[in-house]
């Protein structure tokens, strides 16, 4: 017999055999992204009770995003990497609900999105998804201007921009300026650039015409969630893509935009229609941005710069490991991490054999491994509860020791990470 209504999430975990974790690499999809606050799952709850037309609710979200951002419009989507995919589908295929209709296929349009060849990283096949086809600038190493203005033409769609790439590539005040003398719009993926707070108003500001941002990471909202803003004509576009299109001219609530010729009818369900968010995600998307716009941002900061700072101090004289704080630099990385620099060969381990140990312990620690293939770990604590920035550095420095992680801390230390 499954779980029965009522029990407790432990309880449901327990019956599934899925254990709860340390998380100290951040708010990574791979680990449930973040946990919403008691405000958030209670604004879920209050949607989900009742039913709502999604249009009027993601229009009020949109104008409260747009408000906070200083944009022109706002949109909730199922994360940053759904953004991506509507926000060059918008830039592809405009307000035609013909070439709506026909995305992926592209043939015929304007259909090249711009990128810096630095730049190119997994999550840019959100974007090839639309059917775009990505235009390569630069070098690994290089980019001059002429060659960003060089690769715009009758076919580009739009450049798009990843502000955490930590490539050579040109400053995005240069490429919103670039794309905006020829006439092109620039997409930003802000997925992880934000921390800092500011940075919501700084891309508006530089005028980016679709930024995605990730609702579910340093926001706190839904794991599936995210939000788009930016120009009110590309997210009308979005709008057409995302909703729901089973509808009658008749009785269409976009009616208005055929009458005042913005359209010459509503699309049929489109590339959008795989991309819906429910009314739970959008409220508890607008829940957490609220209080994430309101907090207090330096008081986090020193948090995590303590934590940090606790593991370096624990694997203070271990031969083999040279662990320091990195601080936040305010714009590639808005938060500090402890990170572990490994002599493998004096260790007689290697990185990921550390991940290993501590993802296989009790309570499972999961590290964050971006550098493990160059003999580097690191902490990122910005997810860390009260307490287990203690329990992680115990667990590592055992690791590193070759000594039972147990005997370093107690289980009182512990009992914050086994609920």
């Amino acid at each position: 017999m499954g779980p029965q209504p009522g029990r407790s999430v432990t309880a449901l975990l327990d019956s599934l055999g899925v254990r709860p974790l340390i998380n100290a690499v951040g708010p990574a999809t791979r680990l449930g992204s973040s946990t919403p606050s008691a405000d958030v799952l209670a604004a879920m709850a209050e949607a989900a009770a009742v039913y709502l037309p999604m249009h009027e609710l993601q229009r009020a979200a949109g104008a409260e995003i747009a408000a906070l951002t200083g944009a022109e419009a706002g949109y909730v989507t199922n994360g940053a990497a759904a953004g991506l995919m509507l926000a060059a589908a918008a830039c592809i295929a405009g307000d035609d609900p013909a070439l709506m209709n026909r995305l992926p296929f592209t043939d015929g349009m304007r259909d090249e999105i711009v990128v810096h060849r630095g730049q190119r990283i997994a999550y840019d096949h959100a974007v090839r998804a639309s059917g775009a086809r990505l235009v390569e600038i630069g070098f690994h190493d290089l980019t001059f201007p002429y060659e960003l203005d060089a690769a715009i033409g009758e076919r580009t769609a739009a450049v798009l921009y990843f502000s955490n790439s930590g490539a050579n590539a040109l400053p995005l005040e240069q490429v919103v300026a670039i794309a905006h003398a020829r006439g092109v719009p620039v997409i930003l993926d802000a997925s992880l650039a934000i921390p800092p707070v500011e940075n919501l108003r700084r891309f508006a500001d530089l005028g980016v015409d679709l930024v995605a941002v990730s609702g579910g990471k340093w926001i706190g909202g839904p794991a599936a969630s995210g939000f788009l803003y930016g120009r009110a004509d590309l997210l009308r576009s979005v709008a057409l893509q995302q909703q729901d299109q089973d509808v009658r001219v008749e009785t269409w609530h976009g009616a208005p935009l055929i009458a005042g010729g913005t359209v010459a009818g509503p699309p049929h369900q489109g590339i959008g229609r795989a991309l819906k968010v429910g009314k739970e995600e959008i409220a508890g998307l607008l829940a957490a941005l609220r209080a994430y716009v309101a907090r207090d941002h330096a008081a986090d900061q020193a948090r995590w710069r303590a934590a940090a700072q606790t593991v370096v101090d624990a694997l203070a004289g271990i031969p083999g490991a040279d662990a320091r704080v990195l601080p936040a630099d305010g714009r590639e990385r808005g938060w500090p991490i402890a990170e572990i620099a490994l002599d493998e060969p004096a260790l007689g381990l290697g990185a990921y054999d550390v991940v290993r140990a501590l993802a296989a312990g009790a309570p499972p620690i999961a590290l964050d491994e971006a550098v493990a293939w160059r003999g580097a770990l690191r902490v990122t604590p910005t997810h860390l509860r009260d307490g287990e920035a203690a329990v992680v550095a115990a667990a590592l420095a055992a690791a590193l020791r070759r000594t039972d992680p147990t005997s370093a801390h107690t289980k009182a230390d512990r009992k914050d990470t086994d609920a």
